[in-house]
């Protein structure tokens, strides 16, 4: 009499691919996504918060808010005042923030996401940062439109009259704006009213825009990009023909433009940056 071979019984998993890869569109625990709304109402308030507010903000109750609150403290996630009793984020978080700033570049950021801002604004497009000497454009991206406006890496940015230049002018730090100025025989620009009511505007909008300025029939538009710490990073801008570049605040260009610098500022851990120079 034959016996059978015993029964192959498949070893339980984890819903995760062997190669530990996690499968597209998988699921997660949806308890952690809902005590995630407590972190990011404490991030985008930037201040500590009593339960009430902060379950408010969540978008909970604060019975529902408050087991969270208590997980999230032992981690060291939320800190929680012991004479006011408001809630803040606590060590690990603000250790997860610093590591993360680390980890990023913002000029590696902003060049993987030039070549999909050239094509929505439909001209050239660069990423500029201040250099030992000024504003210096360190990645350039053409768009789909036949004239290119000549650009290379490596060229410097006039702080008087370049959009990218003006962005600069306008939250850059006094000390070294005023210095560049003088390099660029512009020391005079420091007392010029209207010059000082245009970087007044940018600090206010958050854009530069500059119209047959530097060279007839180019116009520029340019955008800040602020660090975690509300620092300006670099400067976004995009140029082309003034028949194409469109410069009203309400346009698909300007808002392009001004989109992709506040997403990267995101990225760069900026939420609330300051916009006027102390």
């Amino acid at each position: 009499m034959s016996t059978l071979p015993p029964k192959r019984t498949r070893p339980a998993t984890s819903g995760i691919p062997a190669d530990g890869s996690e499968a597209r569109g998988s699921r997660g625990i949806q308890s952690v996504e809902v005590g995630g709304q407590l972190l990011k109402a404490l991030v985008r308030s930037g201040t500590a918060l009593p339960l009430k507010d902060l379950a408010r903000a969540a978008g909970m109750t604060p019975a529902k808010a408050h087991p969270y609150l208590v997980s999230f403290g032992k981690l060291g996630l939320i800190e929680q005042d012991r004479v006011s009793g408001h809630y803040g984020l606590g060590p690990l978080a603000l250790q997860l923030g610093l590591i993360g700033l680390q980890q990023v570049d913002p000029v590696r950021l902003a060049v993987s996401e030039l070549p999909a801002l050239a094509q929505a604004v439909g001209c050239t497009v660069s990423a500029a940062v201040w250099g030992p000497m000024g504003p210096i454009i360190v990645h350039v991206e053409h768009g789909p439109t036949p004239v290119h406006v000549a650009m290379r890496h490596g060229t410097p940015a006039s702080l008087r009259h370049t959009g990218t230049g003006k962005v600069f002018a306008a939250f850059a730090p006094a000390e070294a704006v005023a210095a560049a100025l003088a390099r660029e025989g512009e020391a005079a620009a420091l007392d010029d009213a209207g010059f000082q009511a245009e970087l007044a505007a940018i600090r206010r909008e958050r854009v530069s825009r500059v119209r047959d300025e530097l060279l007839p029939g180019i116009s520029a538009m340019a955008v800040p990009v602020f660090d975690g710490l509300g620092r300006l990073a670099l400067v976004m801008a995009a140029i082309g023909p003034s028949a194409w570049l469109d410069l009203a605040p309400g346009s698909a260009q300007a808002q392009a433009l001004q989109a992709a610098g506040e997403r990267l500022s995101a990225r760069l851990g900026a939420v609330s940056p300051e916009l006027e120079r102390p």
